[in-house]
């Protein structure tokens, strides 16, 4: 199976088997971007599929894979050792792993727009000695992966280091490659934004690449942000506990509230994330789900279009009076039907006396 046929059918039976001779699919990570490797901390508390899943081929019809990740590669050892953790991605880029996917986590740096040095980089090269800088790694293997993930919303957008007046031109894996780039197997940069990831996003993610490399899913999904549709397709007020009392203008003045956080600045009404309906860990957590606003770290605008944080949005102000004025009407008209249903039917009564026409037995 070659990059340029990631629907190639495999043989039934054989997919993640092991003691097989069947060729693997590489991952190759690259966590050297500007970041601060929350995402590969992230991705060790993902349940559904966990990591050792993926890894181990636990899932019925997943493709072998061997995953060449700085968190979890305790085979590699430093350069000039038996295995060396390097060498692998001198292997993708001189086509010896074909089918790989490369996944960058952390902002890519502007490199030409300083007089010396490097901004970030990965290994050596072993001709100068100089390291390698993350962009052109990305340069040299991009283009034969057979899928670019980029991980975390530094990864996908810039994140945090690509805010007005950074002095590195940070920017995200698309603004880098091209927002139309697609990999020699025609898949687009595919972008799992977070800070950090919501570890089960990335995790489902790169299950679905792997079952597409396999023949056994269609062409991922994804919306004109790169964001995997079924994941990023609602917003985070579609999904949170909180929304009903955004409806009937109830909104938090403080923390310890279980209302709605607008007011707060959250920015949950337009931020496209699932983490309030899917939860942080096992269903569990969350940023409005335990009380903490959304500063729209999923979002391209992230952080400068959402700043400053903690301050009522732009038109929450306008939005949260019509609530209230909408709310309080709801209130009201919810508080006489609650009256009427929250009572037995008038031909029912409490007393000793039995007048519904049933007879006891003694």
């Amino acid at each position: 199976m070659n990059a340029a046929s990631p629907t190639t059918a495999q043989e039934p039976g054989r997919a993640g088997a092991p003691g097989t001779d069947e060729k693997p699919i590489h991952i190759l990570w690259i966590n050297a971007g500007l970041s601060c490797d929350g995402d590969s901390v992230a991705l060790t508390a993902a349940m559904q599929p966990s990591i050792e899943e993926i890894v181990l081929g636990a899932l019925p019809g997943l493709p072998k894979i061997a995953v060449h990740w700085p968190l979890i590669d305790f085979e590699c050892g430093p350069v000039g050792g038996a295995d060396t953790f390097i060498e692998w991605f001198f292997k993708g880029e001189r086509g010896e792993i074909d089918p790989f996917v490369l996944v960058v986590e952390g902002s890519v740096p502007n490199e030409s727009i300083k007089q010396e040095g490097y901004w970030c980089g990965f290994g050596d090269d072993p001709e100068t000695g100089q390291p390698i800088t993350t962009s052109e790694w990305i340069d040299r293997l991009a283009p034969k992966a057979l899928a670019v993930v980029a991980i975390g919303t530094c990864a996908t957008y810039g994140g945090i280091h690509a805010m007005a007046g950074n002095p590195t031109g940070a920017m995200g894996v698309p603004d880098y490659l091209g927002w139309d780039w697609k990999s020699e197997a025609g898949i687009p940069i595919v972008c799992v934004p977070g800070c950090p990831i919501q570890p089960d996003n990335f995790a489902e993610t790169l299950t679905y690449l792997l079952y597409q490399a396999v023949g056994s899913a269609p062409m991922i999904p994804l919306d004109d942000k790169l964001r995997p549709t079924w994941l990023f397709g609602a917003t985070v007020h579609e999904g949170c506990d909180r929304a009903g009392y955004y409806e009937e203008g109830l909104f938090a003045t403080a923390y310890d509230s279980p209302q709605c956080l607008v007011k707060l600045g959250c920015w949950g009404p337009v931020v496209k994330c699932n983490v309030p309906k899917r939860g942080w860990m096992s269903g569990i957590g969350g940023c409005p789900n335990v009380g903490g606003i959304c500063i729209a770290c999923t979002m391209p605008g992230f952080p400068d279009k959402f700043m400053p944080f903690m301050d009522e949005p732009p038109g929450g102000r306008l939005s949260s009076t019509a609530s209230g004025a909408y709310g309080a009407v709801i209130r009201r008209l919810r508080n006489i039907t609650a009256r009427t249903v929250d009572k037995e039917p008038k031909w029912r009564h409490r007393g000793q006396e039995i007048t519904t026409g049933y007879r006891p037995p003694w």
